[in-house]
């Protein structure tokens, strides 16, 4: 199942190439957007310095930066926001403490989507 796939791939981004790392996180975003893949499979990412690489972030990055594209921020936020989902999204948001939470934001801001934090 595409969840499976999703933690596989995503706890072994570090291992690919650019290229490939670009269209892992394509498909991806694709899957969530179309509502393939249930959006509760982003609890596997926590967005903090320490359980990040920099293959991981650009994953991220390249995620939702499509996301944004092809959905729209409206309505992306919408759903980063929707209720039901709220402990899915905790890795990506963290409010465990001021550095991750700092960490996080300043993420969405350096890659245009700061909006996303408020």
């Amino acid at each position: 199942d595409f969840e499976v796939c999703f933690k596989t791939q995503y706890s072994m981004i570090h291992r690919l190439e650019t290229n490939k790392l670009r269209n892992v996180a394509k498909f991806f975003a694709h899957l969530l957007q179309t509502d393939a893949l249930p959006w509760t499979v982003l609890r596997y990412i926590h967005l903090n310095e320490g359980e990040t690489t920099s293959s991981s972030r650009i994953f991220i990055k390249i995620l939702f930066q499509e996301l944004a594209e092809n959905m729209g921020l409206v309505k992306l936020n919408e759903r980063l926001h929707d209720k039901s989902l709220e402990e899915a999204f905790d890795g990506l948001f963290p409010k465990d403490n001021p550095k991750n939470t700092r960490f996080s934001i300043n993420f969405f801001v350096s890659i245009g989507l700061g909006g996303l934090t408020e």
